[in-house]
């Protein structure tokens, strides 16, 4: 395993050179998603975000299983449902959610991310394992990656004071993964953390997925200044390296995901020459990253998707919650997986 030093030291390598040290991969794998955003109410307010400051909203529990069943009649396999830490709300909320989606609904509930449920089962006063459960058999299959930000608590207490420390994330990603809920990770990058910072985080999601392999997917985010307390945002170059390098330091998760939404449509389709060999999905209705001045559509349709891939001289293949391929679309044939 990577040291924390040779992580950091690959970040410091030209980038045509992390290029050429990833191994290429041909197909690159989406989904039919849809997220859901069920408030920004947020008792947290963190320094780094702007959705909290927009007009705030809590969606009813049934506006929340309109859309989910919008989406899967039009084909989602995937339904991603975060939100924020909205003091009224609690496990109730959500299990009725759920429940409702599960009963109507084949796709697969991607919910919460560990700093809600941190914020939730400490609220409601209840474990995390007894809070996971309790979804669980409500319907939730596997959590969203959000609010890791940099797992370094120097910088999330700049950042995101109010948020759960770094060893919490990490904690209820463990119990999650222990119990048969799986996720996926993110790192929100290019504020004010350093080469070093970024180099902690990989690594320790590296060996938590070398003890449980409960994640999925790991997903870069650059960060969108706009509307936040702070001004910086990672140069396209720091980008692409920071894809690159988050490749080569995670060999044992599925997907590195190009973001398509945070990343742009043009960056997104380069970042797949970079070690990204997923493009997320056609998402939908997109909330948090477009408070912050993402300037991308708020979704995609598949044969937008499809495009974007093949301009990149890859094979798209559309796959499930759980990076199993249903579809690899190569000219014009289709092969059923």
């Amino acid at each position: 395993m990577m040291s924390v030093k040779e992580i950091e030291d690959l970040f410091k390598l030209d980038l045509h050179e992390l290029g050429s040290l990833i191994k290429k991969e041909e197909i690159v794998t989406f989904s039919i998603n849809a997220h859901i955003n069920y408030s920004n109410i947020c008792e947290t307010r963190c320094k780094i975000c702007a959705y909290h400051r927009q007009e705030g909203f809590t969606l009813p529990v049934d506006e929340v299983v309109k859309e989910a069943v919008i989406a899967d009649k039009k084909g989602a396999k995937e339904l991603h449902i975060v939100g924020s830490h909205n003091p009224e709300l609690g496990i109730e909320y959500f299990e009725e959610i759920f429940r409702k989606i599960s009963s109507k609904c084949s796709a697969t509930i991607k919910a919460l991310t560990a700093a809600e449920v941190s914020y939730y089962s400490k609220k409601d006063k209840i474990s995390v394992r007894e809070f996971l459960s309790r979804l669980k058999k409500a319907g939730l299959r596997v959590l969203a990656g959000g609010g890791a930000e940099i797992l370094v608590n120097s910088v999330r207490k700049k950042i995101c004071p109010k948020k759960c420390k770094s060893e919490e994330w990490l904690r209820i990603m463990k119990i999650a993964h222990d119990n048969g809920i799986k996720s996926n990770a993110t790192m929100l990058f290019g504020h004010i953390e350093n080469l070093r910072h970024r180099a902690i985080h990989l690594y320790r999601l590296r060996k938590l997925q070398e003890k449980t392999s409960g994640f999925l997917a790991f997903v870069p985010l650059p960060f969108h200044p706009e509307g936040t307390e702070f001004k910086s945002k990672p140069s396209t170059v720091d980008i692409l390296k920071t894809i690159a390098v988050s490749r080569l330091t995670l060999p044992n998760f599925r997907g590195i995901k190009a973001y398509w939404v945070m990343l742009g449509l043009e960056l997104a389709e380069i970042a797949l020459h970079y070690g990204a060999n997923d493009l997320d999905g056609t998402v939908g209705k997109e909330k948090i990253a477009h408070s912050a001045g993402a300037k991308t559509p708020t979704g995609l349709n598949m044969g937008e998707i499809l495009r974007l891939i093949k301009n990149a001289e890859k094979i798209p293949a559309e796959r499930d919650a759980f990076f199993n391929i249903l579809r690899i679309y190569e000219d014009r044939k289709i092969w059923v997986c």
